[in-house]
């Protein structure tokens, strides 16, 4: 092969790839990760199912590819301690209305009430991610717990504005849930076991 012809074949598999994973993140997302099907996937992709399994081996390396994230959260010791709470909402509001971090995010959700490996994956995203980011301000022996709570307040927004959609909180502007929450997040940032 020349140059040329691996440059073409490598776009041709990055494309594929990419294909492949817009169309399980929307079928996930759609069906769940027990309902949606490699044969469903390859339909909407428009290739044979054999190709989904070449490139991602089977449903759950599809899947683990399709819900792979990286929430970018700041770097919380950097920040104001004053502006936490805001810093935290607003990232979260971005992540849940880009492109393809909501269809991701959407998937995780509605999958990981009905699959315990979805819910292993958001145990994972809370270890891995969101703890060293809350390691970072605060107590960090009461990290844990407060990373808990800080969860507990956005993924209830998630499922109330995304998932369920009650119009209330679906009508709410970015600045209006930033200081509807912030503060609570604020609290959870900064506070010490018993308060």
């Amino acid at each position: 092969m020349t140059d040329e012809s691996d440059h073409i074949a490598v776009r041709r598999s990055d494309a594929t790839r990419a294909a492949i994973l817009h169309a399980a993140r929307a079928r996930f997302a759609a069906e769940g990760f027990r309902k949606a099907t490699i044969r469903a996937i390859a339909a909407d992709a428009d290739i044979d199912p054999s190709m989904v399994m070449r490139y991602f081996g089977n449903k759950d390396g599809l899947f683990a590819a399709a819900v792979d994230i990286s929430l970018d959260l700041p770097d919380l010791a950097a920040t104001d301690q004053r502006d936490l709470g805001e810093l935290l909402v607003r990232r979260f509001l971005l992540l849940w209305e880009e492109q393809p971090n909501n269809a991701v995010l959407l998937t995780l959700l509605r999958s990981a009430i009905t699959d315990e490996s979805v819910g292993e994956r958001f145990r994972t995203v809370f270890a891995e991610q969101v703890l060293p980011a809350v390691l970072r301000c605060g107590d960090p022996a009461d990290a844990p717990r407060r990373g808990g709570l800080i969860v507990t307040q956005l993924l209830g927004v998630a499922l109330c504005r995304y998932v369920l959609r009650i119009p209330p909180v679906v009508a709410m502007t970015g600045d209006q849930l930033v200081a509807d929450v912030a503060p609570t997040l604020q609290h959870y940032l900064m506070s010490n076991p018993g308060e």
